[in-house]
């Protein structure tokens, strides 16, 4: 290979490299943007379609393991949220917060992800709840090119009823 070649096959790697993690990053974008307003009108194909055919969700240690299982399967990932999309909606208010975030592109088409989530939740009920988790994510580029989740893992870090969320007082600002 002449030596010319060699820096155009580096940047060419970077940039792939950088593309697989903007695609990741995208995909879990989007996939909190439709939890954070999960109700009966939710584009439920476009959600599940975040995941692989063979994709795995699951609760890990104690608390989620309890809350939520493993579940196994694009068809069974989807009848899973489908079960939050009632009316009126499970959640009042639902918001999704991801710091913490490391991208790993193992490969052309494969990569982790993990990220620390906290998740601010007010229920029909009108109890309001605050989580914070692990977010441990293994992401698989299918034959399209389409970046997807192949093992979402969710694991408590800590979980408390709060106060409501959202009051109508006037917010405090300096004179």
């Amino acid at each position: 290979m002449p030596a010319s070649a060699q820096p155009r096959r580096q940047l060419e790697a970077r940039l792939a490299r950088f593309e697989a993690e903007h695609a990741v990053r995208a995909c879990m974008n989007r996939y909190m943007v439709l939890c954070d307003a999960l109700d009966a009108s939710s584009p439920l194909d476009e959600l599940a379609g975040l995941f692989t055919r063979d994709a795995v969700w699951e609760g890990i240690g104690e608390k989620y393991a309890a809350s939520f299982g493993r579940i196994e399967g694009r068809k069974a990932i989807r009848a899973m949220f489908a079960r939050y999309m009632t009316e009126p909606a499970h959640f009042a208010i639902n918001v999704h917060f991801l710091t913490s975030e490391l991208i790993d592109v193992t490969g052309s088409s494969a990569a982790t992800g993990s990220w620390v989530m906290l998740q601010t939740s007010t229920f029909a009920t009108g109890a309001s709840h605050l989580n914070a988790a692990r977010l441990s994510v293994d992401f698989r580029r299918g034959k399209a090119g389409v970046w997807r989740m192949a093992h979402f893992r969710t694991e408590n870090l800590f979980s408390r009823p709060v106060d409501a969320w959202n009051k109508a007082d006037p917010l405090p600002v300096p004179d």
